[in-house]
């Protein structure tokens, strides 16, 4: 990917949880010739393993979308082990609460990359968030929202240009649900498990 796209492309390595910090260590000192932005999510966050990986990768580390509480991520900022926080306006608390995890994060240095792998709302609420802190550093733009079926949910489509993004500056978060939603209810069909909502899909 490096070779691909040239030393000026910065590159996100996203691990998801998935390694113990034994191996992601091991990974992040394999990669270091590549010139890593950042890695995102090493392993499971826990604020006692986050301290060891710090101090062992040379490259800087983001986590948050398992992070939930201002009172969680201080145990984070405290020890230096995020460089990059990533708190999600749905699971966080909404503005308020992701306001206040965003001003902590200022206070240590941290930078701020929220979150947004949702619906177009979730895309036009972590831009509005992204453009009233002063430690913005990316805003995250998921393969899901370049989906039909997610771009359908809501009136305005918002995608970058460029490689940069408008914040909307309509009424309130700048989106709204779309006449589909709020009127072709039976075009979407529920996959239950044991009569509980599992998923959705567009029939």
């Amino acid at each position: 990917m490096r070779e691909a796209v040239g030393p000026d492309v910065d590159i996100i390595m996203e691990n998801h949880s998935f390694l113990d910090v034994n191996t992601a260590i091991q990974l992040a000192e394999a990669v270091k010739p590549y010139n890593i932005f950042y890695f995102e999510e090493p392993n499971t966050p826990d604020p006692h393993t986050a301290e060891r990986l710090s101090q062992r990768i040379k490259m800087p580390i983001a986590s948050g979308e398992r992070i939930y509480t201002r009172w969680q991520y201080e145990k984070y900022f405290a020890t230096n082990s995020l460089q990059i926080a990533q708190p999600d306006m749905g699971t966080c608390g909404g503005f308020t609460e992701v306001k206040k995890i965003c001003d902590m994060a200022y206070i240590y240095d941290v930078s701020i990359q929220v979150h947004a792998c949702g619906s177009p709302i979730s895309t036009a609420a972590s831009l509005q968030m992204e453009a009233a802190i002063p430690n913005f550093v990316i805003h995250e733009h998921h393969q899901c929202n370049m989906v039909h079926s997610h771009i359908k949910l809501c009136k305005y489509d918002y995608q970058p240009v460029n490689g940069r993004f408008k914040v909307p500056d309509l009424p309130g978060l700048g989106q709204e649900l779309s006449d589909f939603v709020l009127n072709d209810r039976e075009s979407v069909e529920l996959v239950t498990i044991d009569g509980n909502v599992q998923s959705w899909k567009m029939a």
